[in-house]
């Protein structure tokens, strides 16, 4: 399922939190239809771009998708570490 995915968003948490956090996105994922491989792919291309122009640290990388009764928004967070210069 999207258990790969929770392990990178949820961080280090009591179970309990874990849980909710995986109800969350669950319950988010489905009104959106939005399965595992595109999460995943997601995640990836956006890492790709991002790491055209900046140096990230990849394992700080979050993803979240934030829905309210009329939208829904993709939060990307991860630390720039410095930025590339072109040559």
């Amino acid at each position: 399922m999207l258990g790969g995915f929770f392990r990178k968003v949820a961080g280090k948490s009591s179970s309990r939190d874990v849980a909710k956090k995986r109800l969350k996105f669950t319950l988010i994922y489905d009104k959106l239809e939005v399965n595992d491989d595109v999460l995943n792919n997601l995640h990836r291309d956006i890492v790709e771009v991002i790491s055209r122009y900046f140096e990230i640290d990849k394992d700080a990388f979050k993803m979240d998708i934030r829905r309210t009764e009329d939208r829904s928004a993709l939060i990307v967070n991860t630390p720039i570490l410095s930025s590339k210069r072109k040559t």
